[in-house]
């Protein structure tokens, strides 16, 4: 959020960046947009990272000095252990490339939740952490991030990673902020849905996005509903509250299906 700030600060060409040497990034995926409207203000390459309140809270990080792979979380951290294992049974570890759960061990990672035991045998088996995130894993050993395991949406049977997504509805010059959530679909199961913050005095519509959408998405991932929003709902640290789009989402779609049920009711007549 704080890089996306200085991105859009209008007066931002009146301030030397270029005295920075190392930018870090956390808490939250580093939108590319975000990342190279920065990067050419400021000179500096973001190293972004990864990690969970369960493990210290950081596992991963990309090298301060060197390159590494654009949208990469980065490489484990010396004496962390970390793989990517199938997200149905978590046992079997997924080829180089794949998605899967990403598991942790290393000296950071919790002994638990306090007096939560079934909690914390759900989520600890064998000294493995099993964080809840979709990752994959380069030939190099870069791990990406692809979503959080209960985020992603399931339209048609297909899978749909919401960063993916997001990273689309990004590259359209109107678009300021985007998130993207499932919603109950009795037809598909469920649908994608994007909420999006635009550019102050931009026009652009719910159509022209979705529009924009089509020309790089597959027709499952491609939202069926864009609601425009002047802000999202957020952490104390800026985070933005996904739970609270799906909630919004998922009852905006009982309300219209409870709308629809009263226009079908057939007309009651006082004696």
């Amino acid at each position: 959020m704080m890089f996306s700030m200085i991105n859009d600060f209008p007066k931002v060409n009146r301030y030397d960046l270029r005295s920075m040497r190392v930018c870090l990034c956390g808490a939250s995926p580093l939108p590319a947009e975000v990342q190279e409207g920065f990067e050419r203000l400021s000179g500096v390459t973001i190293s972004e990272g990864y990690g969970l309140t369960e493990a210290g809270p950081t596992t991963h990080c990309n090298p301060i000095n060197g390159e590494h792979p654009r949208g990469s979380m980065g490489l484990p951290f010396p004496d962390t252990d970390a793989r990517v294992v199938d997200e149905e049974t978590g046992l079997r570890d997924v080829p180089t490339g794949e998605a899967g759960e990403l598991i942790v061990r290393g000296p950071q990672v919790m002994q638990g939740y306090w007096k939560k035991e079934a909690d914390t045998r759900a989520v600890l088996r064998d000294g493995w952490l099993y964080t809840g995130d979709i990752v994959r894993r380069d030939e190099r050993g870069f791990f990406f991030f692809l979503d959080r395991k209960k985020d992603v949406i399931k339209p048609w049977g297909e899978t749909v990673y919401p960063r993916e997504v997001e990273e689309i509805l990004f590259q359209h010059p109107a678009v300021r902020e985007a998130v993207v959530v499932g919603t109950p679909d009795r037809h598909y199961g469920e649908a994608v849905k994007a909420f999006v913050v635009p550019h102050e005095e931009s026009l652009v519509t719910e159509r022209e996005l979705i529009e924009h959408c089509r020309k790089s998405l597959a027709k499952f991932k491609v939202p069926v509903a864009i609601e425009f929003r002047a802000s999202l709902p957020r952490t104390i640290i800026g985070k933005v509250l996904r739970r609270a789009l799906r909630d919004d989402a998922d009852m905006t779609v009982a309300g219209g299906q409870a709308s629809r049920n009263a226009m079908c009711q057939p007309e009651r007549r006082t004696p």
